[in-house]
């Protein structure tokens, strides 16, 4: 799936990152515990949080994780915006709680290789 169609489904707002919304990720990992997401190993995949701290992009960084985005409508300060510019990590933000966030990226398919 491309980040476009995750922003359309999400309706959520590109805080960095714009010019790679061709880029494509196959899985998500929806979760607050970074410690949880460092035991998620999946390649092209984007991480939906609330988690407000440097620590989601260091370990975003890690985990070869390019796209972060804050769910419940929180928006990062600029040390996180500035750090993942500087990474390369793509941030977007919804309105959305991270379960809705989650089940409508599933309901159109993402992360859901069986599904026609």
């Amino acid at each position: 799936m491309k980040l476009s169609d995750v922003k359309e489904i999400l309706n959520a707002e590109i805080l960095t990152g714009e010019e790679l919304m061709d880029k494509e990720v196959y899985s998500a990992c929806g979760c607050d515990l970074m410690s949880d997401v460092l035991a998620f190993v999946k390649d092209r995949a984007l991480l939906l949080t609330g988690l407000m701290n440097p620590q989601v992009v260091r370990t975003a960084e890690m985990m070869d994780i390019e796209t972060i985005i804050f769910v419940r409508g929180k928006r990062p300060d600029d040390s996180i915006l500035g750090m993942a510019k500087m990474k390369d990590i793509i941030i977007m933000r919804t309105e959305y709680p991270l379960y809705i966030a989650a089940g409508k990226l599933y309901e159109k398919g993402l992360g859901n290789k069986d599904r026609k």
